[in-house]
């Protein structure tokens, strides 16, 4: 390893530091508040590395790649490491109160956590198939610890649901690893990419060989499972109900973006010609349809809120697999990067959104001890600001302008209608006027139903801080989207490369 290896891995390195200071310090400081904060505070060393790879401070300007080619330091994974680190952040700070009432496992919390995150940031930076599965084992082991943290009835369910079907997940994850291996002789993605133009290939054959349909079938299941995507979002329902609650956000947001993250990276370096990116558009088309029409007409049904979110997240990966599939090749007019780029303004603004929601109810049911949607009933006479807090993130999340949500869709669906997939536009707009009914149902409660119990609910300052960042985006990134999408076209130059 390298001076510049270090350089190049220097945030993952920095974040598994955070970590094991965490530990330590837990020994040592009886107030665990303070250590909350401290963990939120030391974030800032793997977010100022980043920043020194993004300008080219320090180090080799020119090599961007490491460990052999394994990981790669670029803008594409950067833009990835600013919006896991934001998430990371936040999560902490509304976790605070939550973290307090542990009881000698604050320390342990905190470290999953931070340790869940750095596989996300390698996983992101790896372009080697058994890097990705490697960083992959390293993002799910501490989650699925998360999920149990509980250590009640549902939380042990959510964590063991989470733990056997991640396996399952990664086994098929590795079957199609092996399956491109064996087809081609390398596990680089550039490598397979020119593999595959060298080898003979049946026209009349999707991906020119059912070797390789089968491993692009494989490797795609393997992430469906953290993207939650159909058919394999089995487990997002049950997880989210039972999990801790500022797990919940952390899974929908943080595992969601380094999933989709490391799909794209895939798709377009080792899958990215012509003929191979039509190919692979119609699947995630189809993955698309079905994860939206899946998610909302399951969620009209929900009387608990975190299960609700948990369909939701279904649908919400739904639209964004719309821009994954809007590929050029699809016609002539379509901008190369418009889907990717798209995804990646809606995977940001995505985390803003659902935070928000999230949240909300932490700051919620610390005080009303219920995920009911009917503990909601009343709100805005019992805390005028959450209820406020609340409904941006839900406005945001129906897609209601002038929030960031209604321009990820828009953005999204603008670059489905230049790729060719009209239809594929069509059904995300059906489908978000679907979901408005059962994200009105929150708006309803919070505003026009009667509460119970009318005393006042108080939030702890840190949840109402990240709650409030998180709103603050929704609206900045809704009126304002090109700073967000501005980043992701400086962050794909180097990913179409």
């Amino acid at each position: 390893m390298t001076v510049q290896d270090l350089w190049l891995l220097s945030p993952e390195i920095a974040m598994t530091g955070v970590a094991i200071a965490i530990v330590f310090a837990d020994f040592f400081i009886d107030n665990k508040r303070t250590l909350s904060y401290m963990a939120a505070l030391l974030l800032i060393v793997p977010l100022l590395l980043s920043l020194n790879l993004w300008f080219d401070v320090i180090g080799d300007t020119e090599a961007t790649s490491g460990l052999f080619g394994s990981l790669v330091a670029d803008r594409f994974a950067l833009f990835f490491h600013f919006l896991l680190l934001g998430i990371t952040a936040a999560v902490i700070t509304a976790s605070v109160q939550y973290v307090e009432r542990l009881k000698g496992l604050e320390g342990e919390f905190l470290a999953l956590v931070l340790f869940s995150v750095t596989g996300m940031l390698l996983l992101v930076s790896a372009r080697e198939l058994i890097s990705i599965y490697v960083a992959l084992e390293l993002t799910a082991l501490p989650a699925a610890a998360l999920a149990a943290f509980r250590r009640d009835g549902l939380s042990i369910e959510a964590g063991l649901k989470f733990i056997i079907l991640s396996a399952v997940a990664s086994a098929v994850l590795l079957y199609g690893i092996v399956f491109i291996y064996g087809y081609t002789g390398t596990t680089n993605l550039e490598a397979i990419l020119t593999r595959l133009g060298d080898l003979p290939s049946d026209p009349g054959t999707p991906f020119g060989s059912y070797a390789v349909l089968f491993a692009v079938v494989m490797i795609v299941a393997g992430f469906a499972f953290k993207m939650a995507v159909v058919p394999w979002q089995m487990w997002v329902p049950d997880v989210y109900q039972g999990a801790p609650t500022p797990v919940a956000a952390f899974l929908s947001t943080a595992s969601k973006a380094s999933a989709f993250a490391v799909v794209i990276r895939i798709m377009y370096t080792a899958f990215g010609s012509d003929s191979l990116s039509q190919d692979w558009s119609g699947l995630f088309a189809a993955l698309a349809v079905a994860s939206m029409l899946f998610g909302n007409l399951l969620a009209l049904g929900q009387s608990d809120i975190k299960r609700l979110l948990g369909y939701s997240t279904i649908a919400q990966a739904g639209y964004m697999l719309i821009g994954v599939a809007a590929v050029a090749a699809n016609t002539s007019n379509g901008d190369p990067l418009a889907g990717p780029q798209g995804t990646m303004y809606y995977l940001a603004g995505y985390a803003f959104t659902n935070l928000a929601v999230f949240f909300a109810i932490i700051a919620i049911s610390n005080r009303t001890g219920s995920n009911e949607i009917s503990s909601l009933n009343g709100l805005s006479k019992r805390s005028p600001l959450l209820a406020m807090l609340l409904t941006v993130g839900v406005i945001s999340l129906i897609g209601i302008p002038p929030t960031v949500g209604f321009m990820s869709k828009a953005v999204v669906f603008s670059a489905a209608v230049n790729s060719g997939l009209l239809w594929l536009a069509v059904v995300g707009v059906v489908n978000t006027v679907v979901a408005a009914f059962y994200y009105l149902r929150i708006i309803r409660a919070v505003y026009f139903e009667e509460a119970e119990d009318e005393s006042r609910i108080t939030a702890d300052a840190p949840v109402i801080l990240a709650t409030s960042v998180a709103v603050a985006g929704v609206a900045l990134f809704g009126a304002v989207p090109w700073l967000i999408l501005r980043l992701a076209e400086k962050s794909l130059d180097l990913l179409a490369a």
